[in-house]
């Protein structure tokens, strides 16, 4: 399974880096396109803030166990996050995404609004459109006031790190090229937009948004591969330890016998 793990592992590695590219582009477009409307920008449905009534909560786990602590940890994280909303009297609605945590919100006696299985370890596009069209089809109805993503950050194989990242409202530090993961678009030249740059944008937030959801969807699964790697090397040299001590106190219960059988032998002679 570490083997498997690791050959997984790789695979998802090389998505990552084909889609940051991808990522860093459209990300490099919204910030230009933003900027190019030169005022405050339309009243776009995703970019419309509202009261914080009704907060949606989103951890993705995987589907199969096996992983040491990465489900745990991130189902740990949503439930720190669910007692500091409903202490801020915020309700808490939630999705989820992978059986596991599926399993365990169903268990904790949490109502699903909506779950996601089969495609943890090998997120496509299609599987973030979904996600992303559902998240957006909330909001837009307020049914929701915001949206929180909690995921494994790909770090090491090793190490992976629990985020929480907000994708709903779009944060305004994203459209004014301030945030943290922000590209700024190239200086110079005069870029003219057909059709005007509020359109542009009208089209380009809901493909940002399914970015940033197959973003963490791969980010969830290298963590998962590492996860299970970690965990099965753990294991294997767990067992091996265990192996040599069960054989040393066979061994020693095996010396005593003999040793015992031998007394036994050199007592009768004696006696003899």
């Amino acid at each position: 399974m570490e083997l498997v793990a690791a050959a997984k592992l790789r695979r998802a590695q090389v998505q990552i880096e084909r889609m940051r590219p991808y990522a860093d582009r459209m990300l490099e477009l919204i910030v230009g396109t933003a900027q190019a409307v030169g005022g405050p920008l339309p009243g776009l449905p995703l970019l419309a803030t509202r009261e914080l009534k009704r907060v949606a909560l989103l951890p993705l786990t995987s589907d199969r166990g096996l992983a040491g602590a990465f489900n745990a940890q991130v189902l740990r994280r949503a439930f720190a996050l669910e007692r500091s909303l409903e202490a801020q009297k915020i309700e808490v609605k939630w999705l989820v995404s992978g059986r596991k945590g599926r399993s365990t919100l169903t268990f904790r006696k949490r109502e699903l609004v909506t779950s996601w299985t089969g495609f943890s370890d090998h997120p496509t596009y299609l599987d973030a459109q979904a996600i992303s069209r559902r998240l957006t089809s909330l909001y837009t109805s307020a049914d929701i006031d915001g949206v929180l993503l909690v995921y494994n950050r790909y770090v090491t194989p090793i190490v992976q790190r629990v985020v929480e990242q907000e994708v709903l409202p779009l944060p305004t530090s994203v459209l004014q090229g301030s945030d943290d993961r922000s590209v700024t678009p190239p200086a110079g030249g005069i870029v003219f937009y057909e059709p005007e740059p509020e359109e542009i944008l009208t089209r380009l937030i809901p493909a940002y948004l399914e970015t940033e959801v197959y973003r963490a969807l791969l980010e969830s699964a290298a963590s998962e591969q590492g996860a299970r790697m970690s965990a099965m090397r753990n294991a294997s040299k767990n067992a091996d330890e265990l192996i040599e001590l069960l054989t040393l106190i066979m061994n020693r219960a095996r010396q005593a016998a003999i040793t015992s059988e031998i007394l036994e032998v050199v007592a009768g002679a004696d006696a003899l």
